[in-house]
């Protein structure tokens, strides 16, 4: 199984790039996020590879960070998910978003991706919701009394803002103000940290 390829980009695609490694060109397929970190073309490039093995073909998809490979491969145990609509995820969602969205259970979040309707949506938040805590260091919603920081979530999303941002957000004010915190002054730090 290939695991790393380190090579010169030769080609480059709409999902895709061809890496040169010592005269060999392997196909790579990418997110659009892994392509907007690549360097163009004849520039050294090293990517992380998962190699699928097939009957009838063998693809390698490349990754610049462990975190994104790592992603790929838990959103493949679930049903319905391929590798096409994984690297769609993941070429929307950073691991932190995607993570953050699982935690809140925001399904329009992830639906943002191609490929993913709100019944497949549903399916990997509640497949992966149990996963999540070992991939990515998220934050998880800090203990204040009278249930401040769902409040605060939730009053946020009633003013526009996105599940998964809003939840990020009032997970690390949470946990950096202390257990004492009260509901005005998450959605005060929640509201202005937004803003920027």
């Amino acid at each position: 199984m290939i695991a790393l390829l380190a090579g010169i980009v030769d080609q480059s695609g709409a999902d895709s790039l061809v890496l040169d490694v010592n005269g060999v060109g392997y196909l790579v397929f990418c997110s659009k996020r892994t392509l907007s970190r690549t360097p163009g073309h004849g520039e050294p490039l090293k990517l992380l590879i998962e190699t699928h093995v097939r009957e009838d073909h063998i693809h390698l998809y490349g990754f610049v960070e462990e975190a994104e490979r790592s992603w790929f491969r838990l959103l493949l145990t679930v049903q319905g998910v391929g590798a096409r609509t994984a690297l769609a995820i993941l070429g929307t969602l950073s691991p932190d978003q995607l993570a953050n969205a699982i935690l809140a259970q925001d399904k329009s979040q992830v639906t943002r991706a191609d490929g993913v309707g709100p019944k497949l949506a549903a399916r990997i938040l509640v497949e992966l919701k149990d996963k999540v805590a070992g991939l990515a260091p998220v934050p998880a919603l800090a203990e204040v009394p009278d249930g401040a920081t769902s409040d605060a979530v939730s009053a946020l999303v009633n003013l526009g803002y996105q599940r998964g941002d809003a939840y990020g957000v009032i997970a690390e004010i949470a946990r950096k103000l202390g257990p004492d915190v009260r509901l005005d002054s998450l959605i005060k730090a929640g509201l202005k940290e937004l803003g920027r």
